[in-house]
């Protein structure tokens, strides 16, 4: 019987840094090729080489275009990597905007930092350059969803629809007549924008996402709460400052607050999105409308309700315009971008309102802001918080706890694995706990750089 070994690279023990590699006697198989986000000790672990040999990796899988699944990719070139980096034709568009516009941040905080003389490193290094980005994009390869594609004799694997991000799938791999499920991160029910998740029926082996292991999203009214927001903004004439994800979530607020004020909820207070890559992911809406939900036309009417921001001096000019607006400007972590620029100027105003809309890893600026912290600390600098922060939990992508189960309820087998993935310890230990109640089924936590090996 071929021996199968599993090396958990990243998003063990944690919820980024995606890295799942498949080591098998035919061929070897790479399961995303994320960058850890969130505490120092996880970020530094980007910097090291992969304790595999990239040069024996035959392929890379990608679940989803977010740079915790896709950000190490130019890295793992470096290291030795030659061979294709496969997904849906939506996924390599994100990817590739994310790659570019990450490289291009990487090599202006490096000159930045070089310039204010705040990094301990001299001189301080990009991650990776957009020359390396190049590269990488180069060795994309796009296949479609549904369909089973050999790897080799006995390996083939199939992408299908879970309903994250646009493009986002789970991947099914056949190794030896054995089904590998690798869930990457499963969408919602109801989500604004994309149909719900599509979900497996058979997996002897299954790796799971949990990143909301331990909660259920709260039935919140989004739409009463933006209103809300929106209002006190008005009267306190000050700026709202929504730090987003530019793949989704930006799009899902955009045309929240269009369908508000197309129904008279909200006056026309100026809303403006400061996301060179956000920008750039709208674009991906209009390439592939089979994979979303709105139509055409209102999509273009929620485009042009925002004023899209596209230089640096329009940044300031916003900034320093007194009259109240609305702001989403990337990152959703508050861990770079363009927020930080707003944040710098008008965290410290009485009149600033801050909203949460996705998952705060720990150790970022906006898992700080969450817990109330009282300074937070920008290009080098402290700076008191005195925004009022807000969260609304269910806008998140992610699945809750509730639709984690859900999404297995249809296996029709008992997985001889089940191994939770993309989670913080309390949350992954909570869903062990759930799915051994629920479905007897006995989940395993792995640690970041444990080994499993299965028999096939």
């Amino acid at each position: 019987m071929p021996l199968v070994r599993i090396h958990f690279l990243g998003a063990a023990g944690t919820v980024t840094g995606s890295k799942f590699y498949i080591e098998t006697p035919q061929y070897n198989i790479l399961i995303d090729c994320g960058m850890f986000q969130g505490v120092k000790e996880l970020r530094e672990l980007n910097w090291k080489n992969l304790p595999i040999a990239a040069c024996g990796i035959d392929v890379v899988l990608l679940t989803h275009g977010h740079l915790d699944h896709t950000g190490y990719l130019p890295r793992l070139i470096k290291q030795g990597f030659t061979g294709d980096i496969i997904a849906t034709a939506p996924t390599l568009a994100i990817s590739e905007i994310i790659i570019k516009d990450s490289a291009k941040i990487h090599e202006e905080e490096a000159e930045k930092a070089n310039e204010e003389k705040y990094s301990k490193h001299h001189p301080a290094l990009p991650f990776y350059t957009q020359k390396d980005a190049e590269k990488t994009i180069q060795r994309f390869k796009s296949v479609e969803k549904d369909i089973w594609i050999p790897l080799s004799t006995d390996i083939k694997y199939r992408f299908r629809y879970n309903g994250h991000i646009i493009g986002s799938t789970f991947i099914e791999l056949d190794i030896h007549g054995k089904i590998f499920v690798f869930s990457g991160d499963i969408g919602r029910n109801n989500d604004v924008l994309l149909r719900a998740p599509e979900k497996p029926d058979w997996a002897d082996f299954l790796f799971i996402e949990s990143t909301y292991g331990n909660k259920r999203h709260p039935n919140d009214d989004i739409e009463e709460k933006l209103i809300t927001l929106i209002n006190e903004t008005l009267h306190n004439r000050g700026t709202l400052i929504i730090p987003s994800f530019a793949v989704e979530r930006l799009q899902t607020l955009m045309y929240v607050l269009w369908k508000l004020y197309q129904r008279n909820r909200i006056p026309n207070v100026p809303v403006y999105v400061d996301s060179p890559m956000g920008n750039n992911v709208l674009s991906v809406f209009e390439r592939f409308p089979d994979w979303h939900k709105v139509p055409i036309n209102e999509y273009y009417a929620a485009c042009h309700h925002s004023t899209i921001v596209t230089s640096y001096r329009e940044t300031w000019e916003i900034i320093d315009n007194s009259h109240p607006k609305i702001v989403i400007a990337g990152s959703g972590m508050v861990t770079g971008g363009r927020v930080l620029t707003y944040l710098q100027q008008l965290i410290d105003r009485i009149n600033t309102s801050i909203l949460l809309v996705g998952y705060q890893a720990e150790g970022t600026r906006g898992r700080l802001l969450q817990e109330g912290t009282h300074e937070v600390k920008l290009f080098g600098k402290y700076y008191q918080v005195n925004a009022k922060i807000h969260q609304i939990e269910s806008l998140s992508a992610h699945a809750d706890q509730q639709e984690l189960l859900e999404w297995m309820r249809e296996i029709r087998n008992i997985p001889e694995k089940v191994f939770l993935i993309h989670g913080e310890a309390s949350a992954a230990n909570a869903l062990r706990v759930k799915i051994q109640d629920t479905y007897r089924w006995k989940p395993h936590i792995p640690k970041l750089h444990e080994v499993i090996e299965i028999m096939v």
